[in-house]
């Protein structure tokens, strides 16, 4: 009897959970940062949002497989949810709307590209759902014009600069020897 291989082994999903854990903890940071800059400076909200990108980030970059952006996705939502309860239904939702783009941006290259121009592709697709879910959930249109454009290019452009550490760190963590041969 011939032993049936997992599509991610043992290693593949200890490294997404150490993913899930590490990102997991600056989400729920970044939960708690909410309630602060809604009411102050909601025109900055894109880049607090956009730090949900990084474990799809991290885990593509370091594993170059399948599936993985989407379980360091839901890993992290898990961890933030520990912290505040409140919002798991956002971070769920959140860690599987961004997981499937980052998947369905790799899938569409059969995960054979790993360019960074990848990765920022993604990047700019949930920066635009950002921006328009967010623009008509907080009504916006309520703010000065200037607010309101500024709000547009910092939930585009939030992604695509937590994107650019994401890449950073995976980089890292590949020079390191996390990344299984």
């Amino acid at each position: 009897m011939t032993a049936v291989r997992s599509p991610l082994p043992t290693r593949i999903l200890l490294i997404c959970a150490a993913i899930g854990v590490a990102t997991g903890l600056l989400g729920a940071a970044a939960g708690w940062m909410t309630l602060v800059v809604l009411p102050i400076a909601p025109f900055a909200y894109g880049l607090v949002l956009g730090s949900h990108v990084l474990p799809g980030i991290i885990a593509q970059e370091v594993l170059r497989r399948p599936l993985v952006a989407l379980l360091s996705h839901v890993l992290a939502a898990l961890v933030a949810s520990a912290f505040n309860p409140m919002w798991f239904p956002r971070f769920l939702g959140t860690a599987l709307l961004f997981g499937l783009i980052q998947e369905g941006v790799a899938a569409l290259t059969r995960y054979r590209s790993w360019g960074a121009w990848r990765f920022f592709v993604s990047a700019a697709i949930i920066g635009v759902i950002i921006a328009v879910v967010v623009f008509f959930a907080v009504d916006l249109a309520k703010l000065a014009l200037w607010a309101q454009i500024v709000y547009l290019v910092i939930a585009v452009l939030g992604p695509v600069a937590w994107t650019a550490i994401g890449l950073r760190i995976g980089i890292s963590l590949r020079r390191a020897g996390v990344a299984p041969h």
